[in-house]
């Protein structure tokens, strides 16, 4: 699979869409979403009209905690995403949606991809955490049910979650929210129903592709997450100790 980016293919419309999302969420975001977001979007260097170019954004990133953005044709298999992201490569699709498709899509697009993740990649311990969880994955992916139970505590933190001190109001971390102006909108309204980070909780819990999310998970630090691997570690070693049930 070829992982860098053809930047040279993309149109005047394609960098249009990216600058009607990238404002709209400028606006949206400041009062939602953690600081650390915009710091790294100044980090990493995104400009408001043109799309990221990974080389360029690369040469910002990977001083910064060892991460580097690659290119990816869509949707990967677990194997290959899980162990990308465990060499610090992380994965992001190169198409971007079109100008009828701003509001709903079926699979994440670059929009998502690169404004959503790659400010929070310059942050060194959410980079180890997430580093570590997927090696943590690639061990396990003989178990599509492990891989699976890995993959919520992936979606209910690095896509879809919150980040809460107590007293204060819940903000958006989760790559997921960041970039999409809907969801960013409910997830820190006080129609959502958020839980304090708990792994079992997490573990025991589907995630929704289709729509916005029911609950969400608020942390209170980046290294909460870190400190959490191994009862994420512990958990997971006893699921694998159990009979795998018959399909």
């Amino acid at each position: 699979m070829n992982l860098t980016q053809n930047y040279s293919t993309y149109t005047e419309e394609n960098h249009n869409v990216w600058a009607i999302l990238f404002q709209r969420q400028i606006e949206n975001l400041p009062s939602k979403a953690i600081p650390e977001f915009f710091e790294g979007l100044k980090l990493v260097n995104f400009q408001p009209d043109r799309i990221p170019n990974f080389e360029e954004v690369n040469k910002r990133l990977k001083p910064l905690t060892g991460f580097e953005v690659v290119a990816a044709p869509g949707i990967v298999d677990d194997a290959l995403f899980f162990g990308l992201i465990a060499e610090k490569k992380f994965p992001a699709t190169v198409w971007i949606r079109s100008m009828e498709q701003l509001d709903y899509l079926e699979e994440p697009d670059m929009f998502h991809d690169v404004f959503g993740h790659v400010p929070l990649l310059t942050i060194p311990v959410y980079c180890e955490f997430l580093a570590k969880l997927s090696a943590m994955a690639l061990q396990h992916v003989d178990r599509p049910d492990i891989v699976d139970r890995l993959t919520r505590i992936y979606w209910y933190t690095i896509e879809f979650g919150l980040f809460r001190k107590p007293g204060t109001e819940a903000r958006i971390y989760g790559a997921g929210i960041l970039s999409s102006v809907g969801e960013s909108r409910l997830s820190v309204s006080e129609q959502s129903i958020k839980y304090g980070f708990d792994v079992q909780h997490i573990l025991d819990t589907g995630y929704i592709k289709e729509t916005f999310q029911s609950q969400y998970f608020c942390i209170e630090s980046f290294e909460q997450l870190l400190h959490s691997l191994p009862q994420i570690e512990a958990a997971i070693l006893k699921l694998r100790e159990e009979p795998v049930e018959a399909l």
